[in-house]
Parts: structure tokens; C-alpha cells; sequence
């Protein structure tokens, strides 16, 4: 039978999870937490946000790196993610060609070094202080953690009306049709284990390449590929609430995002179906 637990409360014995083995050479040596940024055209914001994530990390005990994953920004992005990097180096600045969010965080997930990865958005929305409940969660059994704004303990901040309505329209499509009991697949700070990480990237088909170029900020509904596929291999799933801000100049386009995002989940179903993700 598989193996799957999927949880709310943060404070539960969760022991007994089955050990994965990542592949030679996925974590650094002595890096135990690599936290990948995605960032595109992020000048306004990404200072602050560095500065914020970087202080946090300077008093943490444990060895980790930051990856600022560029996601062929055109504004002063990599300038600020190269001086940072320079300033510091247990920062990496990956250039990328622009290919939008999910190829980005791909890369940063292919780069990290840690025995856990997490990526968090630019804005830092969700506050880094919740990296250590995901280190908590992570050792003590679970495979994969996802922020979730949605339920006891979660809290919406200054979230503009069309986007909750946005989201939780998306979110009833999601769980009717890919992961049901899962009610914010969409919060931008997810955290796993590095041996969940390198098979649930491994095995996801949308964007991970990042073959076509875009336009502009592409925002899509590959956090959903990513959870049924923790699923559907086994891993335990724990949902972590959090406090969760607006902050302005979001890269959400209301109108063509949630096709995007709906037209993901039908792929994703539709993937299931071919086979495309094994039994």
C-alpha cells in the first residue's frame, strides 16, 4: 500500500517516514539547507529581501547557501544578485535565460547543495523565520513541507479581493481534479527533503526543461505537478500555516495567469492518464 500522510498540525509525533536515498553528489558537503529565490526583474524588491534573508541566516547554527535563481531579468536583478554573491559566498547567482518562474526554481532546485531545499518567492511574502518550522517538519519525518494560507493558525495580509476570489476558485479545479485535501497549492514557499526534491523534479514534465522563451512574467500552476507527485510517490506531505503578506508589485496577471494555471492542472491529469509519471 502506499505510503502518505498529509497533516495540518505542526506538533505531531511524525516519525516512521520511509528514508529515500538522493543521488551521489546532491548535497554539499556539510550544507545543510539551500534556499533557492526565484527572481525576475526584482531590483525594487530583491535588496530588501536579501538583506532580511541574510540576516536570519548569518545567526543560524548550521552550514547553508542562497541561491538567487535569475530568471533572465532585465532590470538591475543581476547586478544586485552578483554583488551579493560577492559579498558572500554561501550566495550563488545563477544568470538564466529567461523562461519563466517553474524553470527557474527548476534550476535553483538542480543547483542546491543541501540535505533541504526550499524556494520562497522574491518578495519574501512569507516570512524566512518559517524556514525553521520546515527544518523541524523535515527532521522529524515529513518529506515535504508547503506554506498554506488557508486554515487554523494561516493568516492573509493586505491580499487584494480579486486575488483571494482568483485563488480559491483555482484551488476548488485543483482539488477536484489532482490533489484533493490540499487547499493552497499555490503559496510560494515549499520545502523538501533533498531525496524528494531530486525525484519529484526529476519526474515533473511541466517546465522543467524551460525549452521556449517568454514574455514577460509567466506565472503557472507547476506547484501543482509538484504535489501530486509527492503524492503519488509515497512522500509525506505536511501543511504549514503561515502568515502570509501582499506585497505590491506581484507578477500575477489575473486574466491570462489562472488559464495558464487551469490549463496545468488539465496537463497534469492528463499526464497521469498517458502514464507519463509511472504507475
Amino acid at each position: 500500500m502506499r505510503r502518505r500522510m498529509d497533516q495540518c498540525e505542526a506538533d505531531q509525533d511524525h516519525g516512521g517516514a520511509a528514508q529515500r536515498t538522493p543521488r551521489a553528489g546532491a548535497a554539499g558537503a556539510g550544507v545543510e539547507l539551500s534556499i533557492v529565490v526565484p527572481a525576475y526583474n526584482e531590483a525594487r524588491r530583491l535588496p530588501g529581501s536579501l538583506a532580511a534573508a541574510l540576516a536570519y541566516l548569518a545567526v543560524q547554527p548550521y552550514a547553508w547557501e542562497l541561491i538567487v535563481a535569475d530568471d533572465g531579468s532585465e532590470d538591475a536583478t543581476p547586478e544586485i544578485a552578483a554583488a551579493a554573491a560577492a559579498s558572500d559566498s554561501r550566495v550563488r547567482h545563477l544568470r538564466l535565460p529567461h523562461r519563466g518562474k517553474a524553470a527557474a526554481v527548476h534550476a535553483g532546485v538542480s543547483a542546491a547543495r543541501g540535505d533541504i531545499v526550499i524556494f520562497t518567492d522574491a518578495d519574501l511574502s512569507t516570512p524566512i523565520e518559517y524556514v525553521e518550522d520546515v527544518r523541524r517538519l523535515i527532521r522529524s519525518g515529513w518529506d515535504v513541507v508547503i506554506g498554506t494560507r488557508e486554515g487554523k493558525g494561516a493568516r492573509r495580509i493586505g491580499e487584494p479581493a480579486y486575488r483571494h476570489v482568483m485563488g480559491r476558485l483555482y484551488n476548488y479545479a485543483v482539488q477536484l481534479l489532482v490533489v484533493p485535501g490540499i487547499t493552497d497549492t499555490q503559496c510560494g514557499f515549499k520545502g523538501f527533503s533533498m531525496a524528494a526534491a531530486r525525484e519529484i523534479f526529476g519526474s515533473a514534465w511541466l517546465y522543467r526543461d524551460g525549452a521556449r522563451p517568454v514574455r514577460g512574467p509567466l506565472v503557472t500552476g507547476f506547484d501543482v505537478e509538484l504535489l501530486f507527485l509527492a503524492r503519488k510517490r509515497g512522500y509525506r506531505v505536511a501543511e504549514l500555516p503561515v502568515t502570509w503578506r501582499h506585497v505590491d508589485g506581484s507578477k500575477v496577471r489575473p486574466g491570462i495567469d489562472s488559464l495558464l494555471m487551469l490549463r496545468d492542472v488539465v496537463r497534469v491529469r492528463w499526464n497521469d492518464l498517458r502514464g507519463r509519471y509511472g504507475p
